[in-house]
């Protein structure tokens, strides 16, 4: 009997207290709140609620100094890390929280008690560095889990990234280890101006990166090509173990922050190859994590058709 898709998530956040409209809010759990709660009642999926990372824990992909700002900043919140990227007092938890879904929800996995799992928590973090929040990010939570992974004896971890926007923190926490292979498809140029393809890695790990900088008015059929083909072939050569996944559904055509033309579709499209390639290479082992995506239905649907896939 196949197990059910492990689910972690939290929605027990408060409004940021910062004035105006910010894209990256509570409201975005509250408009998937649905589809989980359908998947749910299907059993489809099982519910967990996230645990919380450690301070200490935090320090393996992210200096002590970041750690200790972000905390001060979210205590003395409201305030603004940089100009996107504003926290409250709740940050502080919702962001152990969400650092701790994947990295948890990564070892469970791991150990068979879930054949996949897909990480519903914000704020996001692929754009996060060691020593910078920005992005709306305030740490790294697929970087956690790809190190928590590694400190249980993994040695090739790939982490794939679909957000429209390219995953500079990711990008730069394993630029240089060849234990990590970082793919990621976004919009080139555009925020954060990271991601062009000759940044393929360091010189431990120099084809340890593959990115495919798409233009404005990317769809389905160059998200789909690329995930068949460039994408696939990586990984195949790479042979990865686990297969950790950036979410990001901010691709999608009705999406605000960015002009790639994704359909709903495309997302069940994408999930499907991803699972795919997980089965074949590394015995199904997969966890995703939500990124972006900020317009009110389009994130929902295509959330909904990801997770039907999985």
């Amino acid at each position: 009997m196949n197990k059910p898709l492990a689910l972690y998530t939290d929605t027990e956040f408060l409004k940021h207290e910062t004035g105006g409209f910010h894209p990256e809010n509570p409201d975005r759990l509250r408009f998937i709140e649905p589809v989980i709660d359908s998947l749910a009642a299907e059993g489809a999926v099982r519910v967990t609620l996230c645990p919380p990372l450690s301070e200490t824990e935090l320090t393996w992909t992210h200096d002590s100094t970041h750690v200790a700002l972000v905390k001060t900043a979210c205590r003395k919140g409201p305030t603004s890390l940089d100009a996107d990227t504003h926290v409250a007092p709740a940050s502080w938890d919702a962001a152990l929280r969400a650092a701790g879904a994947v990295v948890e929800a990564s070892r469970k996995v791991l150990d068979g008690t879930y054949r996949r799992a897909f990480c519903a928590v914000r704020p996001p973090g692929h754009h996060a560095e060691s020593d910078r929040a920005m992005g709306f990010c305030l740490f790294n939570n697929v970087a956690l889990a790809a190190e928590a992974l590694k400190r249980e004896g993994l040695e090739r971890i790939a982490i794939v990234d679909f957000d429209v926007h390219h995953g500079n923190g990711t990008q730069r926490s394993f630029w240089n280890d060849p234990a990590v292979f970082y793919a990621s498809c976004h919009q080139y140029p555009h925020y954060p101006g990271t991601g062009a393809p000759e940044e393929t890695g360091g010189k431990d790990a120099p084809q340890g990166i593959l990115n495919e900088a798409m233009p404005a008015g990317a769809g389905d059929l160059e998200y789909l090509a690329w995930h068949m083909g460039p994408l696939a072939e990586a990984l195949r050569a790479f042979g990865p173990q686990f297969l950790l996944v950036s979410a990001g559904f901010d691709s999608h055509a009705d999406d605000p922050l960015a002009e790639h033309r994704l359909s709903t579709e495309g997302f069940g499209l994408i999930g499907r190859v991803l699972v795919d390639l997980a089965e074949e290479l590394c015995e199904g082992k997969l966890v995703a994590a939500l990124e972006g995506g900020y317009h009110p239905r389009a994130l929902p649907e295509g959330l909904e058709a990801f997770l039907r896939e999985l």
